[in-house]
């Protein structure tokens, strides 16, 4: 029997009626707070782990100046995992471990800003982070503020200890709204509302106005009070009581008000010593008359994941907005990365949640786990938007034992599908008694102007496979041109050619027809005029060309 108990003759009639569904959750805008291009810089992660403090990220900056990396467009000093203490203050709010960032994240931030470079910090969408440390599920308006309020612009929200939203909701008994302040109360019986859907009127003596509204439960119905009408406009409470028959697990609801931005609320599990239970919020209402609705959009784990994050992501935004209006400046935007792993496909939702969304598991410097990472990214493309990016993670460039050749076939896939790139290297290593060290290689392939110019084009396009095989053959549109790279999957030397003909009735690609194109090699700058390209390619290497009009 489904869990709100719903009677037997009711669950079968539904299974066999049209669906019926509330609220289209994947309509909505995409997520705008004025960033247009990936996010590039270095990231703790992938080189420290859970070992950081604050020495050893600012010495990290330095060498970002220093090495010409942040020149390059490396701008980000991002601060994963393990930067808090495993408890918050009297307030509620984050505390910096204590021994390893003494003089807080804060402080840290305002010393790296000094330098020209921006920081980012991190947390988890659920109650710890991977690390088991203070995590911002229930807490996502506050520590947006706390990230605001220290001056960080990029934040990354994980996926450890998620508890996702249910789709089952309360079975409304009473709604009661008062003036902040006031005992004086307005008792909204669901019988006076609006129902559509499977939402239903049930009896109950025993509750406070003798009646529950069922049927709200994974998007099949709501409930909406057409006139709720107040003397002033202002801040009120609102109460929502519940009938607790159906089973101790939790519930979820989401309201609107007057049409705008639906927030929701948690109803935890609830024992049965009486037959109600209240939880509550602050709302805004204005003069005269509202309309308040509830409902539950959620049918599947992916839609309480995707409401999680667009809850973080709206928060970000407020806190920006709010900090800027404090201190009388412009806003600082919050990059916001959605580190949820892939597992809800984010892909499909996350244009409308945040900047970038990683589409797979964490990254590692082994190679064949890199390749099965870019396939997936790879098809991918066409969910990208300007602002928002399939984030197939971290770049391992300079880790583990990687070749030369796969470090830059690495950086070349990575700039050729239009996603941020992020150092995760130990970049004071390329600084030996205070100088760079000459022709260091991991240098030279992360600080490839042209390739960079690639990942960062305007149209902020990512690639497509136009020719498989052993020797994959991508192609990005450009501003003011095409990439072309060819990459070759296989342990063997291999020969591959790619006629660009091919690609002038690409609608995506959309190259434009020529007798014969401008094409210049961004690894080795040599120039050539041809209408087809042929290559030769050692073991796990590849070749990206620039077709300039």
């Amino acid at each position: 029997m489904p869990r709100n108990k719903m009677c037997p003759i009711c669950y079968v009639k539904r299974l066999f009626s049209k669906k019926v569904k509330i609220v289209d959750v994947m309509n909505e805008p995409n997520y705008d707070n004025g960033l247009t291009k990936p996010v590039m810089g270095w990231s703790s992660w992938n080189c420290f782990a859970n070992n950081i403090d604050e020495k050893q990220l600012y010495d990290v900056a330095e060498a970002i100046v220093k090495t010409g990396l942040a020149d390059a467009g490396y701008r980000y000093v991002n601060i994963d995992d393990c930067w808090q203490a495993n408890v918050r203050d009297e307030n509620g709010k984050w505390i910096s471990d204590y021994q390893r960032f003494p003089k807080g994240i804060d402080s840290l931030i305002a010393r790296i800003n000094a330098l020209g470079l921006k920081v980012g910090m991190y947390s988890s969408n659920g109650s710890l982070t991977c690390e088991d440390l203070p995590a911002s599920l229930g807490r996502e308006r506050e520590d947006a503020l706390t990230v605001a309020e220290w001056g960080a612009e990029f934040f990354k929200y994980d996926f450890c200890h998620h508890e996702t939203y249910s789709p089952y909701a309360p079975l409304i008994a009473m709604i009661s709204i008062a003036k902040l302040g006031s005992d004086e109360i307005i008792e909204l019986s669901p019988d006076a509302a609006h129902l559509e859907g499977y939402a239903k009127i049930r009896p109950n003596d025993n509750l406070p106005k003798g009646v529950y509204v069922s049927g709200l439960d994974k998007n099949g119905g709501s409930l909406t009070f057409e006139n709720v009408s107040v003397e002033e406009e202002g801040e009120y409470s609102m109460v929502l009581t519940y009938y607790k028959y159906g089973g101790k697990y939790s519930k979820y609801i989401m309201y609107s008000i007057n049409g705008g931005v639906a927030e929701g609320i948690v109803c935890p599990p609830c024992k049965k010593f009486f037959f109600t239970a209240r939880v509550q919020a602050k709302i805004r209402l204005k003069k005269g008359n509202n309309v308040l609705k509830f409902f539950n959009p959620v049918t599947s784990q992916a839609d309480g994941a995707m409401l999680q994050y667009r809850l973080m992501g709206r928060a970000l935004k407020e806190a920006a907005e709010k900090v800027a209006k404090d201190k009388g400046q412009e806003v600082k935007p919050i990059a916001y990365s959605i580190c949820e792993w892939g597992w809800n496909r984010p892909y499909l939702w996350g244009a409308s949640a945040g900047n970038q969304w990683r589409t797979t598991p964490d990254i590692k410097p082994f190679w064949p786990w890199i390749v099965l990472i870019y396939k997936h990214n790879l098809k991918l493309y066409k969910y990208a938007v300007k602002g928002g990016y399939n984030d197939p993670d971290m770049l391992e460039v300079g880790n583990g034992k990687l070749t030369e050749a796969e470090n830059r076939s690495h950086f070349s896939l990575w700039c050729m599908m239009n996603v941020p790139l992020v150092l995760g290297n130990d970049v004071r290593k390329m600084i030996v008694d205070g100088k760079v060290v000459e022709n260091d290689p991991i240098l030279k392939i992360v600080s490839n102007r042209e390739l960079i110019a690639i990942d960062q084009d305007e149209l902020s396009k990512p690639c497509k496979k136009v020719k498989g095989g052993a020797v994959d053959v991508l192609a990005k549109p450009l501003k003011d041109g095409v990439a072309i790279c060819f990459f070759n999957k296989s342990s063997f030397n291999k020969k591959a050619s790619f006629d660009l003909k091919k690609l002038v009735g690409d609608e995506y690609v959309a190259l434009k027809d020529f007798p014969e194109y401008k094409l210049k090699d961004l690894w080795t700058g040599e120039e050539k005029t041809a209408s087809k390209l042929t290559v030769k390619l050692g073991k796990h290497a590849s070749a990206v060309y620039k077709i300039v009009y």
